[in-house]
């Protein structure tokens, strides 16, 4: 469990591909203004981890909500919730359809009514011009991202990538730059604008939260950024995707 700022913590943990490749994930704890605190995305913590989460939060019960920003980030949602099973449980459209049995909030954190709830300790951002639940479920480049504000760290699962050597190599290799999710292409939205829309979205992203101090990345690694890296790295990896962009707008307007 890493402390990154007064009031934010992150958790790294293991996801394996047939059981060989671990693509890792995570977990952040953020304490609200209040004292008591927010759980961002769900994955089951190892003994030393789930001891920690709950000395922190006094046995789980200072956790107000488990909000789960990426529709496709499911399999521990119910693990979770069995750990601190008094927060609400806040998910996408999509978790909702896909563990109906868990007691979820009727209210899914892509819409501003369930975001609202939390304004006073987090900002919200989900892509335009992308689709957030696409047909292709191997596409997983749109999420909802979110910012603590008392502490400038972004929590962020696939939409922004941070590659970086595994295990003790990743010590020594320097990480990669943020870059955006490689199925950008496939998560466009089949319509006139949605290309423009994105990299619109993008550059106001790069503005609205310059200073960002961290950035954690689902699958990859806790990205230090130096003073005006958020708004650089933003912007040099919208740069990267404008081929698609521009053939995007070709095709559809």
């Amino acid at each position: 469990m890493q402390q990154l700022a007064n009031d934010f913590w992150n958790l790294r943990g293991t996801f394996k591909v047939a059981g060989l490749l671990d693509l890792g994930t995570q977990l952040s704890v953020v304490r609200r203004s209040n004292g008591r605190f927010l759980v961002l995305d769900s994955y089951s913590p190892t003994e030393a981890q789930r001891q920690a989460l709950l000395g922190l939060t006094a046995g789980g019960t200072l956790v107000d909500a488990i909000i789960n920003v990426h529709p496709f980030h499911t399999l521990h949602c119910e693990p979770l919730h069995q750990l601190l099973p008094a927060a609400r449980l806040i998910g996408t459209r999509r978790h909702l359809q896909r563990a109906p049995h868990l007691p979820w909030d009727p209210e899914v954190i892509e819409d501003p009514a369930a975001q609202a709830d939390f304004a006073d300790d987090l900002d919200f951002s989900v892509p335009a011009g992308l689709d957030l639940v696409p047909a292709n479920e191997s596409v997983h480049a749109s999420s909802v991202l979110v910012r603590h504000r008392s502490s400038g760290i972004v929590h962020v699962d696939d939409t922004l990538n941070v590659l970086a050597a595994p295990g003790a190599l990743g010590r020594w290799l320097p990480q990669s730059r943020l870059k955006f999710h490689p199925t950008l292409p496939r998560a466009l939205q089949a319509r006139a604008g949605a290309a423009v829309a994105f990299d619109r979205w993008a550059r106001a992203l790069a503005d609205r939260w310059a200073g960002t101090p961290y950035v954690c990345a689902a699958h990859s690694a806790v990205r230090k950024l130096p003073a005006t890296g958020w708004h650089d790295e933003m912007l040099k990896a919208l740069r990267h995707v404008q081929g698609t962009l521009r053939r995007h707008h070709r095709r559809y307007g």
